[in-house]
């Protein structure tokens, strides 16, 4: 018996009940295109070697810290330096963008969030990412791959608003009382540890979370045996019925640098169609190291 065979099946996507199940791709459809110049796969790695020891044929590496983040200022890059990358990516205007990455796709969804802030369209996630890819015995392959020249345009610059949550928003945030999702594990939450348990405690000066934040790790959005996101239903019980978010109200979700974040970002604005959500991207780094902003412990 292949190792396809004795992983736990996944419901198909367009199954699950999702407010917008066209962002979402399977390792399936992945695996028809993989020759079509049309879609470009696109890696992005907590990892920024794990590249090189394999990716999906075809796909290209996206670096989350020299690719996206300025490299002077504590910000993303502007408009004419995203639109040299995506260029350099072999991508068009008509080209459709799929993302995927390790981590149960962190990075991956970081960087969508990130593409949306520059009002790129045509974007999909590889549901599952890497992890459910190569589970299914699916080829990696380690030669980087050429793609002629793209000639997209980016057409705005960068728009914050709406998307993207600053300091002094969330402070104002929590002083209206509004919904707020830490979704860093227990441990962060409680401020036992400034980190995920496996990695160095760092990052912060204080331990602990933003007062009146609900602690809603990001994992629990996904199924740890496939890897892919639960469906709508056990969404909405995890994010509506345990803990009283309502889809119209402004809601921010954050966590250490922003990255987890933007995963429950993810699930809540397109699997479950919240209307109003930000992704604080500063988050504890931010928020732990600020003199005069406020903290909770249990």
């Amino acid at each position: 018996m292949s190792a396809e065979q004795t992983l736990p099946p996944v419901t198909p996507i367009s199954e699950r009940g999702y407010a917008h199940p066209e962002v979402l791709v399977s390792t399936d459809w992945v695996a028809q295109h993989l020759h079509d110049p049309k879609v470009r796969l696109v890696e992005s790695n907590e990892d920024i070697l794990l590249y090189e020891t394999g990716h999906i044929p075809g796909a290209v590496k996206l670096d989350w810290v020299t690719d996206l983040n300025d490299q002077i200022q504590r910000d993303y890059v502007g408009r004419e330096r995203f639109q040299q990358l995506l260029r350099a990516k072999g991508i068009d205007d008509d080209t459709t963008i799929v993302l995927y990455g390790d981590k149960n796709n962190w990075w991956a969804t970081y960087a969508f969030w990130v593409f949306t802030l520059f009002g790129v369209a045509k974007l999909r996630l590889m549901d599952g990412g890497r992890l459910r890819w190569a589970e299914e015995g699916r080829p990696l392959v380690t030669d980087a791959p050429r793609h002629p020249e793209g000639a997209i345009t980016i057409r705005q610059e960068r728009d914050d608003a709406g998307l993207r949550a600053f300091r002094d928003e969330v402070l104002a945030h929590v002083r209206a009382r509004g919904a707020l999702v830490d979704v860093r594990s227990p441990e962060e939450f409680r401020g036992e540890r400034l980190h995920m348990p496996e990695y160095p405690s760092e990052g912060a000066l204080r331990g602990g979370h933003i007062p009146g934040a609900r602690s809603i790790p990001w994992a629990r959005a996904v199924d740890p045996a496939t890897h892919t996101f639960r469906p709508a239903a056990e969404l909405r019980t995890i994010y509506e019925s345990e803990h009283g978010l309502a889809k119209d109200a402004p809601t921010i979700v954050y966590c250490r640098i922003g990255e987890r974040s933007s995963h429950s970002w993810f699930a809540l604005t397109y699997l479950l169609g919240f209307a109003n959500v930000r992704n604080y991207d500063g988050s504890w780094t931010e928020w732990g190291n600020g003199v005069g902003l406020p903290i909770e412990r249990p």
